[in-house]
């Protein structure tokens, strides 16, 4: 039964909203009335309504109602109600009844409705793409297949929070060397714009000869003033061209490719996407999907271009006969772990689990090498931001240490 969002008025002239099932708008209204309220507006909710006023097109620039830790939590108690025993439809309307952001109790309504239309529950999924992704919805139509949903939601749940852990971690990691280098640019910026010229007025009235370290402080210093803007007008306009071209599919994975073969970055993206793409391959063929729908879908859940090229020839690959270890060891921007634990995998019968091993170890091969680079990094900016000072400053202090001099 579709679901509707309402607008009423009460017989004290309070404005009311909600959501209510019924039939059609018409029945809606009809229901409202007999709850002795003026019905105002009555629309349908999720996809349909999406359609129905032209807001796809707004809907790819709102926000999503689910993030990555959100749709996690949300897998995990669905996946306990689910496997408690309860119906799918009666779980759904629990979870709606407890969804505090009214735009999810309106999306968990329309899967709802979609349910008790007949509809398959990856199948009323695919209605929200933007939500859940095709990686997501496979795994539920195999576990709709195989008859434990609630298990394969559990899988799920656990990839889709190591997943997030795993950004956290490498984000973490990063953050702190991203913040050192903005402060120290925004330093140095101000330094060079306020500080040195303030100081070069008082030495450039003794018309003498100043240090050659100080000329050229202040002809930096004048340079800043004068075109900063045209260099940050060059930098955002860089920056605006290389998003464009990146839009392009041949320019980004010759890009991505490049930044595979930088020596402490491409390795940590290598790693990251490899364990990704493995854990999300071991999650599918556990789950019951067959290994070429389960290659096509973990592919597509490889940020990296060039690497994701990789993965859909390793799966054309597959499909003419090659095992999959081999075609994965062909591959060289894949790590060779991944390929031999495919390979014992294939041997003994136990793919998923062994993708799953190699994925994790992935993964902490990820996080040690994020953690490592951040030690190494934030000493050395320390450093050099240290060395920018005491260059200003000693340009700042010999013609003063020149001026004593002359006056002995």
């Amino acid at each position: 039964m579709p679901a509707y969002k309402f607008e009423a008025l009460d017989e004290a002239g309070k404005s009311q909203s909600g959501l209510l099932e019924a039939d059609n708008a018409k029945a809606a209204r009809a229901q409202l009335r007999s709850r002795s309220l003026v019905p105002l507006a009555v629309n349908p909710v999720g996809a349909a309504a999406n359609d129905a006023a032209g807001g796809a097109k707004l809907s790819r620039w709102s926000r999503r109602v689910f993030n990555a830790t959100t749709l996690a939590v949300w897998t995990r108690q669905l996946a306990g109600l689910v496997a408690a025993g309860l119906p799918l439809e009666r779980a759904l309307s629990a979870l709606g009844d407890e969804a505090e952001d009214a735009r999810q109790r309106e999306l968990v309504a329309h899967l709802k409705s979609e349910v008790n239309a007949g509809s398959p529950f990856a199948r009323a999924l695919g209605t929200a793409p933007r939500e859940f992704d095709e990686v997501y919805r496979a795994v539920v139509a195999a576990g709709e297949q195989s008859g434990a949903l609630g298990t394969v939601l559990e899988k799920l749940a656990d990839d889709l929070e190591q997943r997030q852990a795993l950004r956290a971690k490498v984000t973490g990691a990063m953050m702190y060397p991203a913040i050192v280098s903005i402060v120290a640019v925004l330093i140095v910026i101000v330094l060079m714009t306020y500080v040195v010229p303030q100081i070069a007025n008082v030495f450039t009235s003794s018309k003498r000869a100043l240090p050659t370290l100080t000329v050229v402080m202040l002809w930096l210093s004048a340079f800043v003033r004068n075109w900063g803007w045209a260099v940050a007008v060059l930098a955002v306009g860089g920056a605006g061209a290389y998003a464009a071209a990146r839009r392009n599919e041949a320019f980004r994975r010759s890009t991505d490719a490049a930044f595979l073969r930088l020596p402490l970055f491409g390795r940590l993206a290598r790693g990251y996407n490899a364990a990704r793409f493995g854990g999300t391959l071991a999650m599918l063929a556990g789950a019951g999907v067959p290994i070429l729908k389960a290659l096509q879908a973990a592919a597509e859940t490889v940020n990296n271009r060039a690497m994701r090229a990789d993965a859909l020839d390793a799966l054309v690959q597959v499909r003419e006969g090659a095992s999959l270890a081999s075609a994965l060891a062909a591959k060289p921007r894949y790590p060779g772990l991944l390929a031999m634990f495919a390979r014992l995998g294939e041997q003994t019968g136990q793919l998923p689990v062994m993708l799953g091993r190699a994925s994790n170890q992935l993964s902490a091969e990820v996080q040690r090498r994020a953690m490592s680079a951040a030690t190494i990094i934030e000493p050395l900016l320390i450093v050099v931001m240290g060395l920018v000072v005491v260059l200003i400053m000693l340009a700042v202090m010999l013609p003063i240490i020149q001026m004593n001099q002359w006056v002995k």
